[in-house]
Order: C-alpha cells, then structure tokens, then sequence
C-alpha cells in the first residue's frame, strides 16, 4: 500500500458516500486509476465494507459502558467459549484482548441502567468462566472519528 490509497482510503474514511470523481479529485489522480485504485484496495481486504455512522443517541441507544473482563482461568475452552458467546451478544460493539489486569475490553451500548442491568445479569453473567467484571459509564466523549493518522 502506497501513499496514494492511504490518500484514498482516509478520503473514503471521510466520506464513505464519495463518488470515484470527489474522490480521484481529492487525491489528484484521475478518475480510472483512481477506480482501479480502489477496488484493488477492495479485493486485497485492505477496504472491508462500508458502514452508515449513525448518532446511538438518535437511534435510542444512548448509553455506553465499557467493561474490563477478567477471567478467572485462561484454558482453551473458558477462552473459546468466552469469545464465542461475546461474538453473538448484539450490545457488544467491541471486544479487545488487552494486556494488563484485565483480559478483555468491551464496548457496549443500551438504552438505559435498567437495560445495562439486565444485559449483565442475564446475558454475561451465564457465559461462565468470569473472575471478575469492571464497568465504567461514559458520561461525555472528547473525540470519536474513524480516518486513520498519516503515515
């Protein structure tokens, strides 16, 4: 990957509705290497879908909480089975394997305390295999943007 479609990528990143011309026009190329340019990026993985960026709040969906999960044994299974039932829980947005005290770092999203409350009781807590459980409220966010930093 060259200069030219990190510039190709960012501008999608941008824009993800930019046409082949806002886009070639934006990186200075013109519009059929641009295009070729793109969906080489497209084939390779390097570009893996387009996404609507949608305000959680408006949609109903105006809490998030992200949850530091410790485990309490590191078996084949317990991780397996941990990962599988996270994978399928639609209020996890995010799940990282973390270095540090905690195991894994996940972003959630709900309606309210009452919903965290029950996606806690009834959707993490049966999953098994969990030494312990942080949640910290995000009451305010400072920055949130998907375009990646030059490199």
């Amino acid at each position: 990957m060259d200069e030219k479609d990190r510039q190709i990528i960012r501008a999608l990143q941008r824009n993800g509705r930019a046409t082949n011309l806002e886009i070639a026009a934006e990186v200075n190329l013109s519009p059929s290497p641009c295009l070729r340019r793109l969906r080489l990026l497209e084939e390779s993985g390097a570009i893996q879908g387009y996404r609507a960026v949608v305000d959680q709040r408006l949609y109903g969906l105006p809490v998030t909480v992200f949850l530091r999960v410790r485990l309490e044994r590191h078996s084949a299974e317990t991780v397996r089975q941990f990962e599988t039932r996270i994978r399928a829980l639609d209020e996890v947005l995010e799940c990282h394997l973390m270095t540090g005290p905690a195991d894994y770092l996940l972003r959630v999203v709900v309606a309210g305390l009452d919903d965290y409350e029950d996606f806690i009781r009834n959707r993490i807590h049966p999953i098994g295999g969990i030494g312990s459980i942080d949640s910290s409220f995000v009451y305010g966010s400072v920055k949130n943007t998907g375009v990646f930093p030059l490199i």
